[in-house]
């Protein structure tokens, strides 16, 4: 059973008023009526009916008016009007039409005809807003299978770039740890034979205080002396650099550590350190400016069930966004001038008073993101930087990552002049 469709009828003839009510009454319909425009739009706050039957010519505001009145305001601009007038003037029926009217029913009413336009009306009515209310629900469906799609194409591109990323950093590592290998042990053994053959030199200089002039000139030509001390400081330097190249291999596996099968319980320390390792080479002294001051205030953390590696790629993207930051705010100064304000960035990490969580911040002091650019900074595909220089990937993969891989928090507190702070909360179990 179909629900009772509610008419208004707004007419100053009483009379009038009685012949619309008892025949829509009697054809299934309820009935409002209004005795003019001003008590009808009053009682038009309270209960939208599906159809007006408005009255042309009556005092205060006339139908007309009444119409402009419902067409305007949000709640009655799709209610259809069908105006009643004894007026046969064809100007008045165009004005009427151009302020909304879908119908016209000239007095003195004929029964038929008044049903026939009401229920052609109300079907209308009904098909269009069924209509609607379809269209509605099938954007609502579009956009969620649009934003499956999304989420779909970041797990995608997620799990493409942490396999090729790590395969390649992997491969890195190892290829550069069998020559820094060979190397460092042929320095420790090289440090030996030298240490031996100064030693047989000098009981040769002993045992021949005296060993001739040529051997004098050619000691003197190659200043032997310097060369013999100056041999084992180029000997510390390169054993120096071989470590360097080792904590620099170190770095790069920890680094690449996907863990993408199970989580594995990871000093969160070891994962900062590594990418700030690997992106020594943007924050040490440029031509342009000073290095970028790193400050770490690691807090007493314990270890965190995690996938190290994707998290390490969220660290490299936020601590790569700081330094992009610094870079853009350093436009119009000289070297002088960011020396004496220096480009920071802050990284710290504590553990939560009840223990249950760890927050890692990582904070810049560059010029800050307006309102607008922070509310989108997640969305995906969105980036401020030049075409080919940022996908607009990394912050809403970062996100997906802390949020629905590992339960934490991924949020953003950036005040435009000062800097942006990006803070990420991961439970410790």
């Amino acid at each position: 059973m179909r629900e009772t469709e509610l008419i208004l009828a707004v007419d100053d003839t009483p009379a009038n008023l009685d012949a619309i009510s008892e025949t829509l009454t009697d054809a299934g319909y309820e009935v409002a009526i209004a005795t003019d425009g001003e008590r009808a739009l009053k009682q038009l706050q309270y209960t939208l009916p599906s159809l007006i039957l408005l009255d042309v010519m009556m005092p205060g505001i006339d139908g007309f008016e009444t119409c402009r009145r419902l067409k305007a305001a949000a709640a009655t601009k799709d209610i259809p009007v069908i105006f009643m007038t004894a007026l046969s003037d064809p100007t008045d029926k165009i004005q009427g039409f151009k302020l909304g009217a879908v119908d016209y029913i000239t007095k003195p009413f004929e029964e038929t005809e008044v049903l026939a336009r009401v229920n052609t009306h109300i079907k209308l009515r009904n098909l269009s807003k069924g209509l609607k209310e379809r269209v509605a629900q099938r954007t609502a469906e579009l956009a969620a299978a649009l934003e499956q799609i999304e989420h779909s194409q970041l797990q995608l591109i997620q799990s493409e770039k942490m396999s090729a990323l790590g395969n390649l950093v992997a491969g890195v590592a190892h290829e550069i740890n069998n020559p820094v290998g060979f190397i460092y042990g042929n320095i420790k053994e090289l440090h030996l034979a030298i240490e031996e053959i100064v030693e047989h030199l000098r009981l040769y200089q002993k045992q021949f205080p005296n060993p001739g002039t040529d051997i004098e000139s050619h000691a003197a030509d190659i200043d032997l002396e310097y060369l013999l001390k100056d041999a084992q400081k180029m000997l510390s330097s390169m054993e120096i650099g071989c470590d360097r190249l080792r904590d620099i291999s170190n770095s790069l596996r920890t680094f690449s550590r996907a863990d993408t099968a199970v989580k594995v319980s990871a000093n969160i320390h070891d994962g900062i350190d590594s990418t700030l390792m690997i992106l020594q080479h943007r924050l040490k002294a440029q031509a342009e400016r000073p290095a970028i001051q790193v400050i770490k205030n690691y807090g007493d953390i314990p270890p965190v069930k995690c996938y190290l590696g994707q998290l390490n790629q969220v660290f490299m993207n936020a601590i790569a966004n700081a330094i992009d930051a610094l870079e853009d705010a350093n436009h119009g100064r000289n070297y002088c001038e960011i020396k004496a304000h220096p480009n920071t960035i802050v990284v710290s990490t504590n553990l939560s008073a009840d223990q249950q969580k760890i927050t890692i911040k990582i904070k810049d002091n560059g010029k800050g993101m307006s309102e607008e650019v922070k509310t989108r900074i997640f969305d995906h595909l969105f980036t401020t930087k030049p075409v080919g220089k940022g996908t607009g990937l990394g912050l809403s993969i970062g996100r997906q990552i802390i949020e629905e891989l590992h339960g934490g928090i991924f949020t953003c507190v950036s005040v435009l002049g000062e800097g942006t702070e990006f803070t990420i909360e991961l439970p410790v179990a």
